[in-house]
């Protein structure tokens, strides 16, 4: 019988839940994964106000030496990988790595992660692949853009067109599998072992894992951006 209570736990705790309903157009669901982005959206604009609201060229303090060598090494990732038409694309790339790290590490504090929807990852991956293809027909103009998908021979371009879809649910599916992995394997050693164990574990798949999710999601939209625009070095 605890085996089914927990099956049946786990599988409400696997589903998208509906927190509140705005009364608009016959109810807008507002699924918990909303919320949670909320949370995270405020307290990282908190965050920002209080973090640079005394910043100094002359004598900057140590949260503002730290917060610039953050800035600097996103910026050389970034310019890295994309080229001398990085400056448009770090500010964008920094913002959603901030949002998935928040967002994997969030479990720690007893919210649900919001990438265990896959809503949300698939969201992620769309904005991702208008960013990756704009880029390409923004530097490479129409006709050069279409040619990027004829490269390096054109008997490639069945593959390369296929890579319009298999990139964004790669993306998706990385994102959310890993997250939504790690989550069951944690409610799983909360059921057998309630009081030790689960807070070791939590460790690698809420901290360690949930790192390491954030800079492959953003290491290949940084990588898969560069490439299409690479011909403009």
């Amino acid at each position: 019988m605890c085996l089914d209570a927990f099956k049946e736990a786990l599988v409400e705790e696997l589903g998208t839940r509906t927190v509140f309903t705005i009364p608009l157009l016959g109810g807008i669901p507002v699924a918990e994964s909303v919320v949670v982005s909320w949370i995270i959206i405020a307290a990282l604009m908190i965050a920002t106000l209080l973090l640079t609201r005394r910043l100094s060229v002359r004598s900057p303090g140590k949260v503002q030496v730290a917060l610039e060598s953050a800035v600097e090494f996103l910026n050389g990732f970034v310019k890295t990988n994309i080229g001398r038409h990085w400056r448009p694309f770090a500010p964008y790339l920094g913002t959603v790595a901030l949002y998935i790290a928040l967002s994997n590490l969030i479990g720690i504090f007893g919210l649900t992660p919001p990438t265990k929807d896959i809503n949300v990852t698939a969201a992620l991956a769309l904005m991702s692949m208008v960013l990756i293809y704009g880029a390409q027909f923004r530097y490479n103009g129409l006709l050069g853009g279409l040619k990027k998908f004829a490269e390096p021979m054109p008997l490639l371009l069945p593959i390369n067109l296929m890579e319009v879809a298999i990139r964004p649910l790669a993306l998706c599916m990385r994102l959310f599998g890993n997250i939504l992995g790690a989550f069951i394997i944690m409610e799983m050693l909360k059921f057998v072992v309630p009081v030790i164990l689960p807070a070791i574990f939590s460790i690698y798949f809420d901290l360690f894992d949930g790192v390491i999710q954030t800079v492959v999601f953003v290491f290949l939209t940084t990588l898969f951006t560069g490439e299409g625009i690479k011909e403009e070095e």
